[in-house]
């Protein structure tokens, strides 16, 4: 199975803040920016894999800066790294005000995806080919974040005894 480079999975979902998504502070609950940080995952890992794919996890989400009704929400994302049939896709969130252009981050987040076969079991997909320094940094960051999830995940394996 040949590999597929990082900008083949590059994928950008642009949705305005509107009333309906606010708290009552008039900023968009976190669920929704989550919901959306999911979505932005999956057409990523889908590009990538051109399979379906599940959510398996979504490592920690810190909000930098809250989203404002009116205010244009930029999702950004890309596959950093594959693990046969997982990979590990990011995704950055920035806000801008259309009025003004001024853009903020918002958040990032790592999502893991498990792509599926046509019979819904797990299923290989190709590797990534990071090409420049920040793909290779990205690449590398991401095998770090597996292994202290899969760490994590035998603790609480064992934890459950």
């Amino acid at each position: 199975m040949e590999g597929k480079t990082v900008k083949e999975s590059v994928s950008e979902y642009l949705e305005l803040a509107l009333p309906n998504d606010a708290n009552g502070h008039g900023n968009v609950l976190g669920g929704k920016v989550m919901h959306l940080v999911d979505l932005a995952a999956a057409m990523a890992a889908m590009r990538h894999g051109r399979r379906a794919v599940v959510t398996a996890s979504v490592d920690s989400l810190h909000f930098h800066h809250p989203v404002h009704i009116s205010e244009l929400m930029i999702l950004r994302s890309s596959v950093n790294r594959v693990f046969r049939t997982s990979m590990e896709v990011g995704v950055r969130v920035e806000t801008e005000n259309l009025i003004t252009g001024k853009r903020l981050h918002t958040c990032s987040a790592y999502l893991t995806f498990v792509a599926l076969d046509e019979q819904g079991k797990t299923a290989a997909i190709p590797a990534v080919i990071p090409e420049n320094e920040d793909e290779q940094r990205r690449f590398r960051e991401a095998g770090e974040r597996r292994e202290y999830r899969l760490a994590l995940r035998n603790r609480v394996r064992a934890d459950r005894g």
